[in-house]
């Protein structure tokens, strides 16, 4: 059926203008229901707790709900791919990680640019890097760690629970001149599992495994950062231990929104997550997890954006000098 030519040019015009104003609608009364932040790891693991927690205080200050949804796959760059392909309307979020927003840029050909296809939101946290064994690990400290792994040659078996995790043991394996099998894991949470039933002998992972050392259920040897971690001040940084070894401060947490969310929903966001850091359930909470929270005036988009592309800056050529690659 033919429209009038009045009506026709009328309903196109409708049409062609419906682009221009639809963030101005989306930001108007954001949030109207619940926000899905998509977490791209198994849950059960550092990132799913961070997550959780942050979620969970942000819902007092937008007043919805924000939905947890684990979606992992290729060290977190299916869940990431689908924040980027999400309509910007601030109803689809993302925690995002050193590997997802920064490593697999450099490691993974993805569909997507970690930098230019989306916005960020705030920085959350830091998690020192810790070096984990197997319970049964004859080694008393590093030194005699790295005098096992010489006298070994690849016997041991490191687990790879992200792609920034194998930067860290590739740095390892290299600054001891040590040789052991690596096992990639889709998420942190399995490797640890396996690192507890000593299935692997090795792990680099964040604080959040410090309750199975207290447990008595692994070991750590050594913690990769400038000066001890405040929740486990008995294990010394690598450098105490004669070995030149940081990474301090080089895993952290952030929230991103696809590219072209609007301004109005980033800076609504941006004040949930500022809101949810000062609560002081919320920061304690965070502090069990072994993570420390960023300072007030870097919580903003800017900071995080800034952090993101520092770290590509730094880390990439290292990443091209190790040969790092998907497996």
């Amino acid at each position: 059926m033919k429209l009038p030519r009045r009506q026709f040019l009328h309903l196109t015009a409708a049409a062609a203008a419906l682009p221009a104003v639809s963030p101005l609608a989306w930001a108007q009364g954001y949030p109207s229901h619940p926000v899905t932040m998509v977490v791209a790891a198994p849950a059960g693991g550092g990132s799913d707790a961070v997550g959780r927690v942050v979620a969970e205080g942000m819902r007092g200050s937008l007043g919805q709900p924000i939905i947890i949804q684990n979606v992992s796959g290729a060290d977190g760059s299916v869940g990431t791919g689908r924040v980027a392909r999400a309509r910007p309307d601030g109803y689809t979020i993302q925690l995002g990680i050193t590997s997802t927003h920064m490593m697999n840029g450099a490691v993974y050909p993805l569909p997507y640019n970690v930098v230019d296809d989306f916005a960020p939101i705030s920085p959350l946290v830091t998690l020192p890097v810790f070096l984990f064994a197997r319970k049964t690990m004859p080694a008393k400290d590093l030194i005699e760690l790295i005098a096992w792994l010489k006298a070994n040659p690849n016997m041991a078996s490191a687990g790879l629970a992200s792609s920034f995790m194998r930067l860290a043991t590739a740095f390892f394996r290299k600054e001891t001149a040590t040789q052991f099998t690596f096992v990639p894991y889709r998420g942190e949470a399995p490797a640890i599992q396996d690192l507890v039933a000593g299935q692997i002998d090795l792990l680099f992972a964040v604080s959040d495994a410090l309750s199975l050392v207290r447990a008595g259920s692994i070991k750590a040897y050594a913690v990769a950062s400038e000066t001890r971690s405040k929740l486990a001040p008995d294990i010394p940084t690598f450098g105490e231990m004669g070995l030149p070894f940081s990474f301090s401060g080089a895993a952290w947490y952030g929230i991103f929104a696809p590219k072209g969310t609007p301004a109005e929903i980033i800076d609504r966001l941006n004040a949930a997550t500022v809101q949810a850091l000062v609560d002081p359930a919320v920061r304690s909470r965070l502090a069990d997890l072994g993570t420390d929270v960023f300072p007030r005036e870097q919580q903003t988009p800017k900071a995080l954006g800034a952090l993101q592309k520092a770290q590509i800056e730094k880390w990439w050529p290292l990443i091209k000098e190790f040969g790092i690659k998907a497996e």
